[in-house]
């Protein structure tokens, strides 16, 4: 059964709890839409479990019930992310629920989430990353603005929807520091280098004026109809270019990977590049450490005359 059937068939009092959950997401916390529709599938998903036990209320949610409901998805073959997804979920939602007046207790407190499995992401080389972001000929306009999108995703490690989202105000080059909105409207500064910079230059001064229109408003970035530039032409130009170069697939994010492992490789300090990736935990950060290691012992095993 999908969401939509599940949510029309819950009582009264849980489908407005769920709605009401959901416009707290999305107004209050300012999640982004993504997250507000996983979210809300998840808890749906709870609520149907507790209405099917009898629960009419939120109030009759227990920990028992949180937890048979997690074992009933684990049954059906569900991933361990998927898991620990879900059990995120319900906490937020026995919280909300809790500090709402909905129930006098707040049983997700209790749940434990299971540890999802976290592969190590796609790192390149130096040269690699240098060979890909050097790709674009830069001829023409498009070419100026896919030189300019590689150097910065490169340069700074910002995420795809962050770099789509900047202005030409938000870029310093006095300073050589680009001001970045992040998850939940967070804002920091990244710094780049000179060849992001001069990437930049050439975009703002000979690329961008070619494809701007009346509507483009401040968008540092233009697709060629003139609008600002969309996450999946940033995943095209990206794909593109590591195609061109004889590289596997490589996306924006795998660009992310890439510049934190290789900030930590050159020595810089862990929480810098927590600040710098706009991490709000540093265990995000710390699987860049695993990375590192793994490539040392890689090196290592391969050089080593007694490895």
């Amino acid at each position: 059964m999908d969401t939509r059937a599940m949510h029309e068939e819950l009582p009264t009092d849980l489908r407005g709890a769920v709605d009401e959950f959901g416009r707290h997401l999305a107004r209050v916390e300012n999640r982004s839409e993504h997250t507000v529709r996983a979210y809300l599938g998840d808890v749906v998903s709870l609520l149907h479990h507790a209405a099917g036990a009898g629960c009419a209320s939120v109030g009759d949610l227990d920990i028992g019930l949180l937890r048979g409901w997690l074992a009933a998805r684990m049954r059906q073959g569900a991933a361990r992310t998927s898991q620990a997804r879900r059990a995120a979920a319900a906490r937020a939602f026995t919280a909300w629920a809790h500090r709402s007046g909905l129930a006098a207790r707040d049983p997700g407190a209790q749940l434990a989430s299971p540890r999802a499995h976290r592969d190590l992401p796609t790192v390149l080389r130096a040269d690699q990353a240098a060979s890909l972001v050097e790709n674009p000929e830069a001829g023409s306009s498009e070419g100026l603005r896919d030189r300019a999108v590689l150097e910065l995703l490169y340069a700074t490690g910002v995420r795809v929807s962050e770099l789509c989202g900047l202005d030409r105000a938000d870029v310093d080059d006095a300073r050589r520091v680009v001001r970045v909105f992040g998850k939940g409207a967070k804002e920091r500064a990244v710094p780049y280098g000179l060849p992001a910079q001069r990437a930049l230059d050439d975009w703002l001064r000979h690329g961008r004026p070619a494809l701007e229109q009346a509507d483009s408003g401040e968008a540092l970035f233009l697709g060629v109809k003139g609008g600002r530039l969309q996450q999946t032409v940033v995943r095209r130009i990206v794909r593109t270019a590591s195609q061109q170069t004889g590289l596997p697939h490589v996306s924006p994010h795998d660009l992310r990977h890439s510049a934190a492992t290789h900030l930590l490789d050159g020595g810089a300090d862990l929480r810098a590049v927590q600040d710098l990736l706009g991490h709000a935990s540093l265990s995000s950060t710390q699987i860049y450490t695993h990375v590192s290691t793994e490539r040392l012992r890689a090196a290592f095993k391969q050089a080593h005359p007694r490895a």
